[in-house]
């Protein structure tokens, strides 16, 4: 497998020093923790938001730290959760008066860095909470999970907290807008090829020619069932049924509706694909008022799509129609 590789195993730091150095007014690079932060953080008129998981998922999460959105990242190895000192050492340097808000996707690894994190640095005085963020509808358990993973909803939760905090919003404030806009989430993925994390240079796992794995997780984790290759339409209703009858989501209701790539389909593929998941919503009377088509939580090279729908009410579409800046630069 061909890719832009020095050291499998520096792979990570120099992604992330590159990142830096590519945005340097706005983000600040911490080496010693995997660190990226708002080169304005902490501060101390809003709570600080921190979010970690594994590498591999670019742009999430540390392509998500900017004005309204994060306040810093320190991700793992690639799919790998962050060790526990990085996560405590994150904590107290972006700690604010308002304390620090902890996001985790549901993954076992994660869950116990990020406790064991919140658990000394209240014994450090610092005002901390941690919100675990379960999204994917493809499997209750698995052997990788405590309950349901965490997969691209977490943009949501990101967005509407982070736009909570930088209006001004207390600790208690914001873990409630988190927990509201993670239980109206609902995310399932499939993949069309698997992915090839650097230092195993081969893909995690194998996939015919004509099939494709339904309910994949990001880290290539099996889901439902395997299946083989269908039309555009039919791969997109596969997903669909499952997220709209979770919740479930009905007639009346407004939705955001996200179509994520996970890292190796085209665009247009996308489009295709959110094509249909919209008249698909219409036709059960679902208005899809916020669109969302790209890469937002990918699996290195994965060929696939994810598709999320989050129910919307008047203070959920606000937050998530609020202001916010990320720190790359785009144009």
């Amino acid at each position: 497998m061909k890719k832009i590789v020095n050291d499998p195993q520096r792979f990570v730091p120099e992604m992330l020093e590159g990142l830096a150095l590519a945005n340097p007014d706005t983000l600040r690079y911490v080496p010693e923790y995997n660190l990226i932060m708002r080169a304005d953080a902490p501060r101390d008129d809003k709570v600080s938001i921190v979010q970690g998981s594994g590498s591999g998922h670019e742009p999430a999460h540390v392509m998500a730290v900017g004005k309204g959105m994060l306040d810093a990242a320190c991700p793992g190895d690639v799919f790998a959760a962050p060790p526990m000192d990085y996560v405590y050492e994150t904590t107290k340097l972006v700690n604010s008066s308002k304390g620090v808000l902890l996001l985790v996707n549901n993954y076992t690894g994660d869950r116990m860095a990020f406790d064991m994190a919140q658990e000394m640095s209240l014994a450090d005085g610092v005002n901390v909470k941690t919100l675990f963020i379960d999204d994917d509808v493809a499997v209750q358990d698995s052997t990788w999970t405590v309950g349901r993973r965490g997969v691209a909803g977490n943009f949501f939760v990101i967005k509407a907290v982070g736009a909570a905090s930088e209006a001004g919003a207390d600790l208690d404030e914001v873990v409630r807008i988190g927990e509201k806009v993670n239980s109206m989430t609902r995310s399932m993925g499939l993949a069309l090829t698997a992915c090839t994390p650097p230092a195993k240079g081969s893909p995690l796992f194998e996939l015919g020619e004509d099939e494709i794995e339904i309910g994949v997780g990001i880290h290539g984790e099996p889901g439902r069932r395997r299946a083989k290759i269908a039309p555009g339409n039919e791969l997109v209703d596969t997903l669909l049924e499952p997220v709209v009858s979770d919740l479930p989501f009905e007639s009346g209701d407004r939705v955001a509706l996200m179509i994520n790539g996970l890292g190796g389909t085209p665009i247009s593929e996308l489009y295709i694909a959110y094509r249909h998941a919209h008249q698909q919503l219409a036709g059960k009377g679902i208005t899809a008022a916020k669109s969302y088509v790209g890469e937002y939580c990918t699996s290195l090279d994965m060929a696939g799509f994810s598709l999320t729908l989050v129910k919307l009410d008047d203070e959920i579409e606000g937050l998530l129609n609020a202001p916010a800046e990320i720190g790359v630069r785009i144009f």
